[in-house]
């Protein structure tokens, strides 16, 4: 793994309409992902055995977890145990910084 990552030579992928996704830095336990999502768009609810952490870098989302929602905004955070169902709905444009725990292995080609 490099030491250094420049977001310049990361590639954006498409995984959901309105979404697009870096995966920035990863190891077998720990990854980075910078996420942009569209006015709208939808981070379906889904679970994973992962622990997950993000940080609202820009925009407004309507975070669900367990059942329970709140709008975030800009520099506010959120943590997600493992097997928990959660999602996403971007109310105003903007990127979540996504850290899980272990690697997401579908996110890796």
């Amino acid at each position: 793994m490099d030491l250094f990552i420049e977001d310049k030579d990361i590639q954006w992928e498409t995984p959901d309409p309105g979404i697009r996704r870096k995966v920035m830095a990863y190891n077998q336990q720990l990854m980075l992902v910078k996420v942009e999502f569209q006015q709208g768009a939808v981070g379906a609810l889904h679970e994973h055995y992962h622990s997950q952490i993000s940080h609202v870098e820009s925009g407004v989302f309507e975070i669900t977890i367990d059942g329970e929602k709140k709008v975030l905004k800009a520099g506010d955070a959120y943590y997600i145990p493992p097997h928990v169902v959660h999602g996403a709905l971007c109310l105003e444009p903007g990127v979540l910084i996504d850290v899980f725990s272990p690697h997401r292995e579908d996110f890796v080609k």
